[in-house]
């Protein structure tokens, strides 16, 4: 038996909840803890509280509205995103995911469908990471990869405390960050932010991981000097060892594999003078990819062309490691039922890992999980040109949504 969400409310939640938060161009703007993020909050627990879900918000913010199964000893499954945005970013992102979870109960609750297993919608807090770092805050706190105490003290680019500011809107609630319940499995839609559906044909994708990750820093220190007056042999120009680097970045993954990606996102220069040699060059390395060998290679090829452009100028250089994840494999189970959900539809689907992070990988620590992704047109997202049709949303939230019964009934 298939189940499917009623069109019409579906999309009218989606542009209700685009509202708030709106920016002139059609984007949205609702960075966490903001008072936007409080109006949106305050909606969503409206909602929750109309479909008759146990409300609970945790003490970092989270928000789960609970829906009973019929068997109390049963693993809930747990299914959201999260409603948080970039700056100036796009109205689909993580809340297509939100809104189909709540459109999921609402079904339920129209058709009086009873589960086994009981349901568990989430609105995760800070996904994005964009006010207070890192991303995927919420989820990773609750996950207990993140330590409580360190994220409270997190502050935002005007001195704003994490803590602070969640106590400000009212939203630091008492339940510990941490799962309340035994877990079934979990599932999240969210929109692919690549290309890869749109470019294969596809309708919806059946997300089997998430890449793994290395970032970090590197400094160059040369010698600050006027450019007229010093001939070419006598420099030591810390922004010419940092282009070759930069630039092996960007090649690098034409040598590592297809699905390697490389970006410097963020660079310092200094005195940053069009009349002087530049001395201290800072930048930043973002190297992806599904396999663990493959973070590490690029890792070491990065170090290793530093350490020759180093000597090359004749200057000196260091590196911090900022973060690293390892690639997330998501379960067989939900993989299944994701991939039979679409095929009941008849939505046409592909396999895929994601380029991006989000609360999956977090919540995959905890129980089986699984991932719906939508079709992003032209790839693009994080910014207000952001785009995916209304059929393209819905047939992602309607595979997520029989994806969910489907864990949900089944006899385990």
């Amino acid at each position: 038996m298939n189940v499917e969400l009623d069109r019409d409310r579906f999309v009218e939640t989606m542009r209700y909840q685009a509202q708030i938060g709106a920016t002139e161009d059609g984007g949205l703007h609702r960075l966490t803890l903001s008072d936007a993020d409080r109006e949106i909050r305050d909606w969503f627990a409206e909602q929750m509280e109309a479909e008759g879900l146990g409300i609970t918000i945790d003490e970092f913010g989270n928000m789960f509205g609970y829906r009973e199964g019929t068997d109390p000893d049963a693993g809930t499954v747990l299914v959201g995103s999260h409603l948080d945005s970039q700056p100036y970013g796009g109205i689909y992102d993580g809340q297509l995911g939100t809104v189909a979870a709540l459109e999921l109960v609402r079904t339920l609750n129209e058709a009086d469908i009873e589960t086994k297993h009981p349901i568990e919608i989430v609105n995760w807090t800070n996904e994005e990471g964009s006010r207070f770092q890192p991303a995927m805050q919420g989820s990773g706190v609750w996950a207990g990869e993140h330590e409580l105490a360190e994220e409270y003290a997190r502050t935002d680019a005007d001195g704003n405390v994490f803590e602070d500011e969640l106590e400000r809107i009212g939203y630091k609630g008492d339940t510990p960050a941490e799962p309340q319940r035994e877990y079934e499995a979990g599932l999240e839609l969210h929109i692919e932010q690549g290309p890869y559906l749109e470019e294969n044909g596809k309708d919806v994708g059946v997300v089997t991981g998430v890449v793994g990750f290395t970032w970090g820093e590197i400094t160059f220190r040369g010698e600050a000097d006027h450019s007229g007056p010093t001939p070419m042999h006598h420099r030591r120009d810390a922004l010419v060892a940092a282009a070759d680097v930069i630039t092996q970045i960007r090649r690098l993954p034409d040598a590592l594999g297809e699905r390697t990606v490389g970006t410097t996102g963020h660079i310092d220069a200094g005195p940053n003078s069009i009349n002087i040699i530049p001395e201290t060059v800072s930048f930043t390395w973002d190297l992806r990819d599904p396999e663990t060998a493959v973070i590490d290679e690029a890792r070491e090829r990065v170090l290793a062309e530093a350490e020759r452009a180093a000597t090359r100028e004749g200057i000196e250089w260091e590196y911090t490691d900022r973060h690293r994840t390892d690639p997330v494999q998501f379960s067989e189970q939900c993989i299944d039922a994701v991939r039979d959900a679409a095929d009941s539809l008849g939505y046409d689907s592909m396999e895929m890992v994601s380029g991006a992070g989000h609360d999956a990988v977090h919540v995959a620590k905890e129980m089986d999980t699984s991932m719906v992704f939508a079709v992003s047109e032209g790839g693009k997202s994080h910014n207000e040109s952001e785009f995916t049709s209304w059929d393209d949303c819905y047939a992602a939230a309607n595979t997520l949504t029989n994806a969910a019964v489907s864990l949900a009934t089944a006899d385990r």
